[in-house]
């Protein structure tokens, strides 16, 4: 009887021990953590109300929300995943992948992801993300650099209003910034506070790429004619032009609207997300609008670094981490997050939407330009990190303020960039 009641007692001891899982909830609960940088209030709320929407339909898998910054993501993420204390589902941008992917913390995305979402957004969006011949973030939020101008200022100087069907050259461009300025006033305010993205970015209108990738896969540093077409301009704008000012050069965006909402600038390159804050800071009546940035030789052509979700590789739920990102990136779900973040969506038919059509904000003029964005030439690019933080940083800022001339920029990016990106490739 005694060893019956201890048979009876140990099996019960073995039910209840099995009645929890590792993350401490009920018998066959998964439960994911999902950090997410999104920052503005409305994309807060969309992140938030997607991730209940989720838990509320799934009794077995739970999603916790864990908010991220955008100031430190990268160290954060680095830590973490040191530590082996990486979130499995990870928000981030692309143009930060590239080391984690290499260095083994990413998962391979390609087997895991559904045919619906790959088929749905488009390959040059897919090529953000891939390294080493897989998939390691899923592309799905992305913005042009723009000209946000003073619409008032801009009519009443007669100049012509470029369209994405019709935008200014470069050099049209700097003609209209010249035009514009004057009596204190200037056509253009750079903020390149960080030169180094919309510098490269922009200068693929051009026909500008700087990185080449050889055929034996290693890359190299190059500074070609069509590279120089954008530096160029923002230079001349500054030092002979006088229709740039250059107080403005190290600036972030958002210091550059206080002067733009006074009349001091009548236009201000900016990603296309800042139309939020001006909207929410603008002085009542302020007529302003959105303008493509200039064409070059490969027309609208720009880079940009999509923001990601990334599934970690020490995840012990990838396939359940890959259903919520399905269930995040639907179409409808995609247009809520653009929405909240005054961004495009990369999927087909989330920016088909109508509401992201809309002349309301401009929404339209952005729209437009989604055809015409490309890989950022960084993006797979091990070792870009140190390039720009070292080398081409302050290279493109002693230029753009005249204390360095054109060949001496080619040097140091190129002589001395490549010795910094030969260590990451041997």
């Amino acid at each position: 009887m005694r060893t019956r009641l201890l048979t009876v007692l140990a099996v019960l001891g073995l039910l209840l021990t099995g009645c929890a899982d590792g993350d401490g909830g009920a018998r066959g609960v998964i439960t994911l953590r999902f950090q997410s940088l999104a920052w503005q209030q409305d994309s807060v709320t969309a992140n938030k109300e997607l991730v209940q929407e989720w838990n509320a339909s799934h009794s077995d898998v739970k999603v916790d929300y864990v908010q991220g910054s955008w100031d430190s993501v990268h160290d954060q993420l680095l830590t973490s995943f040191e530590g082996g204390e990486a979130p499995d589902i990870i928000h981030d941008a692309s143009d930060d992948l590239a080391d984690f992917a290499y260095g083994g913390y990413l998962a391979d995305l390609s087997e895991l992801l559904s045919t619906r979402l790959k088929s749905d957004i488009p390959q040059q969006s897919w090529e953000t993300a891939t390294f080493k011949g897989g998939v390691y973030g899923v592309p799905f939020l992305q913005e042009p650099r723009v000209l946000i101008a003073n619409a008032r200022w801009l009519k009443a100087s007669g100049v012509r209003i470029p369209t994405p069907e019709k935008p200014w050259s470069w050099s049209e461009f700097r003609t209209i910034a010249e035009r514009l300025s004057g009596g204190g006033r200037y056509g253009v305010a750079w903020p390149l506070k960080e030169p180094v993205s919309a510098t490269l970015n922009l200068s693929l209108s051009a026909g500008g790429r700087l990185f080449h990738r050889g055929a034996d896969g290693k890359v190299t540093v190059r500074f070609d004619a069509a590279d120089a077409v954008v530096p160029r301009t923002v230079r001349d704008e500054v030092n002979e032009d006088r229709s740039a000012s250059s107080a403005t050069l190290g600036m972030g965006g958002s210091d550059t609207l206080p002067g733009f909402f006074g009349g001091k600038y009548a236009m201000v390159p900016l990603g296309f997300s800042y139309r939020q804050q001006i909207v929410q800071q603008a002085p009542k009546g302020f007529d302003w609008q959105v303008l493509p940035a200039p064409a070059g030789a490969d027309g609208l052509a720009q880079g940009v670094s999509p923001q990601t979700l990334s599934i970690a590789e020490d995840s012990p739920h990838k396939k359940e981490a890959a259903a919520f990102l399905d269930f995040l990136l639907r179409p409808g779900n995609m247009v809520r997050l653009a929405l909240g973040d005054w961004m495009l969506p990369t999927g087909t038919e989330a920016l088909n939407n109508p509401a992201l059509h809309t002349t309301k904000d401009d929404w339209a003029t952005g729209t437009a330009l989604a055809a015409h964005l490309r890989s950022a030439p960084a993006q797979s690019v091990r070792g870009y990190p140190e390039w720009k933080d070292k080398i081409a940083t302050p290279a493109f800022q002693d230029y753009y303020s005249g204390a360095i001339d054109l060949g001496e920029l080619r040097r140091r990016l190129v002589k001395d960039g490549n010795l910094v990106l030969a260590r990451y490739q041997r």
